[in-house]
């Protein structure tokens, strides 16, 4: 019976945990925001050492 009730509270806990780890604070939305522009100007910068390489061949 008291292992019974421990797993409830146990699962009950992490069902909580679960669900407050759904919502986004303004840090990780800009997190979010810096990821994306350091990953748009990673392409960019690639696209134009291609555009380098491409010169230098010709």
């Amino acid at each position: 019976m008291r292992l019974t009730a421990l797993l409830v509270g146990l699962f009950s806990i992490f069902l909580l945990n679960l669900g407050a780890c759904e919502r986004e604070g303004p840090a990780e939305k800009a997190g979010e925001k810096v990821d994306e522009a350091t990953e748009q100007t990673g392409e960019t910068l690639e696209r134009a050492g291609e555009k380098v390489e491409e010169q230098s061949r010709q």
